[in-house]
C-alpha cells in the first residue's frame, strides 16, 4: 500500500506541472508532510480519526490560517493583519487528520462565476487550459479534477462551488446556508454564503461535509430511485442553454426515467420574477459586499479588479430601508418556494447553461458581464431561495457538463443520499 507521505509527495510534484499553473496561491509542504507522517503512523497501528484521516485536502484562499494574511484572491489583502487562529473549518479538518496541501486560487473576493483573477493569474480549466475554470472557487475545481487534492473546500454564494465543479467534471456540494460555520472565512454576502466541498464522488463530499458541519459521520444510506419525485423547472432557467448541455441533461433525465423516477415539470418562473423584482435595486451580494468593503473601496480602488469593484459599488446606492424590505421579501419568497417544493424530492436542471468558454473571449467587459450572469443564473436559485444543492458530472461530452440537483433547506443528508444513487446510475 502506498504511504500517505509518498502520495503527498506525488501531489506536491504535480503542483509544479504546467496544468497546475495558478491553481494554488500558497502551498504548505512541511506542514502537510508532518500531517501525512502522522496519518501514516496511525495507519500502521490501526488507528483512524475518521473518513478524512490522511486525505489530501486543499482550502480556498479565503479561509484563515493562523499566522498569515487571508488574501481572498486580492492584492489588497496581501498586507492584511495575519490571522490569529485557524478558521473553524480549517481546525476541524486538522482534527480529522486531513492533510492540507495548500490554498487554492479564486475570483477576487469570490465575486465572479467565471474564475478569472488578474492578481494571481487565472487557472486553466482541467479539461482545456485555454478555457475558464469557473468561479469563484476556481483553483478548487481544477485541483480536484487534476488530482492535486482529493477534496477541495470552497464557498458558494451564487454557485461558486457548483459552477467550477460542473465546468471541471467533478462533484460539488452546497450545504444549506449556516450549517457550516462561516467564522474565519472572508465574506462576500453573509446572507448567501455557504461552505462546502468539491471531490470526485458524492461519498467524498458527504465525508467532508460531516467534518465541516461537525455532525456525526455515517455512511450514506442506499436510496432506491424508483418513485423518486423530480421536478424540472422549465422556462427561464432553460433559455439560452447550449445544445450540448441541453442534450446531456435530457439524456440524463431519460436514463433516470428508465429507473421509474417520476419526472414532471414544475413552475418556478413566477417566484423567480418576484425575486428579481425584490432585488431590482441591486443584488443582495452587492449590497452586503458594499458594507464589508466600505472602509477601503475608495482608497484602494486602483488595486481592485475593476469588474469586482464595479459590482461591489453597485450595492452602495441601496439605502438601509430598501435593503430591509429586500430581505423581508426574500424571506417570504423562501417560504413560498419551500411550500412549492413540498410535493417533490428535488429539482433537476443543468448546473450551468453553457460549458466553459475560452478565457480570451472574456477580454471585453460586455462579454464578461453577459457570460457571468448566464453562468450564475441557474445555481443562484439555490442561494436566493435557501436551498441545498449538488452538481454531478455528466460523462461523455466534449466538455464537462454538470447536472444540478436542489432540495429544500435542511435536507442536506437526504440530498446527498439521492445524489449518490443518481451518480451510480449516470456517472
Amino acid at each position: 500500500m502506498t504511504s500517505i507521505r509518498d502520495d503527498l509527495e506525488r501531489r506536491l510534484s504535480a503542483t509544479e506541472e504546467p496544468a497546475s499553473r495558478h491553481v494554488f496561491t500558497t502551498l504548505y509542504p512541511e506542514a502537510a508532510r508532518a500531517a501525512a507522517d502522522a496519518a501514516d503512523a496511525r495507519r500502521r497501528v490501526g488507528i483512524s480519526l475518521g473518513p478524512l484521516d490522511g486525505v489530501i485536502v486543499s482550502i480556498k484562499d479565503l479561509f484563515d490560517v493562523a499566522g498569515e494574511p487571508t488574501t481572498a484572491g486580492s492584492a489588497i489583502r496581501r498586507k492584511a493583519v495575519p490571522a490569529a487562529q485557524d478558521a473553524p473549518v480549517v481546525a476541524r479538518l486538522r482534527r480529522a487528520g486531513a492533510v492540507i496541501i495548500g490554498k487554492t486560487n479564486m475570483s477576487e473576493f469570490a465575486f465572479s462565476g467565471l474564475g478569472l483573477n488578474p492578481h494571481w493569474g487565472t487557472p486553466g480549466n482541467a479539461a482545456d487550459p485555454t478555457r475558464i475554470p469557473g468561479g469563484s472557487s476556481s483553483g478548487a475545481g481544477v485541483s480536484v479534477a487534476l488530482g492535486t487534492s482529493d477534496i477541495a473546500i470552497g464557498t458558494d454564494t451564487g454557485g461558486s462551488i457548483r459552477i467550477p465543479a460542473a465546468l471541471n467534471g467533478v462533484v460539488g456540494f452546497k450545504p444549506t446556508a449556516r450549517r457550516v460555520p462561516l467564522a474565519g472565512a472572508f465574506p462576500l454576502s453573509p446572507s448567501l454564503d455557504s461552505i462546502g466541498p468539491l471531490a470526485r464522488s458524492v461519498q467524498a463530499c458527504a465525508d467532508a461535509d460531516t467534518v465541516l458541519s461537525g455532525e456525526e459521520f455515517g455512511p450514506l444510506r442506499p436510496v432506491a430511485l424508483r418513485d423518486l419525485r423530480v421536478g424540472v423547472p422549465r422556462g427561464l432557467l432553460f433559455t439560452e442553454t447550449d445544445p450540448m448541455v441541453a442534450q446531456a441533461f435530457e439524456a440524463a433525465l431519460g436514463r433516470l426515467g428508465t429507473e421509474s423516477v417520476r419526472i414532471s415539470d414544475i413552475a418556478l418562473d413566477d417566484l423567480l420574477a418576484r425575486m428579481a423584482e425584490a432585488t431590482a435595486a441591486a443584488p443582495v451580494a452587492s449590497v452586503e459586499a458594499a458594507e464589508i468593503h466600505a472602509d477601503w473601496i475608495d482608497a484602494e480602488e486602483a488595486a481592485f479588479d475593476p469588474r469586482v469593484h464595479a459590482r461591489i459599488s453597485r450595492g452602495r446606492t441601496v439605502t438601509a430601508g430598501t435593503y430591509i424590505r429586500m430581505m423581508r421579501a426574500r424571506a417570504e419568497l423562501i417560504r413560498a418556494c419551500d411550500d412549492r417544493l413540498a410535493g417533490i424530492d428535488l429539482l433537476a436542471l443543468p448546473a450551468t447553461a453553457i460549458p466553459a468558454v475560452p478565457i480570451a473571449a472574456m477580454a471585453e467587459d460586455e462579454a464578461f458581464t453577459r457570460t457571468n450572469l448566464l453562468m450564475l443564473r441557474n445555481t443562484m436559485v439555490g442561494n436566493l431561495f435557501d436551498l441545498t444543492g449538488v452538481s454531478l458530472p455528466l460523462p461523455g461530452q466534449a466538455l464537462p457538463v454538470g447536472l444540478m440537483l436542489l432540495a429544500r433547506h435542511g435536507q442536506d443528508r437526504r440530498l446527498l443520499e439521492i445524489a449518490a444513487a443518481v451518480e451510480a446510475r449516470l456517472c
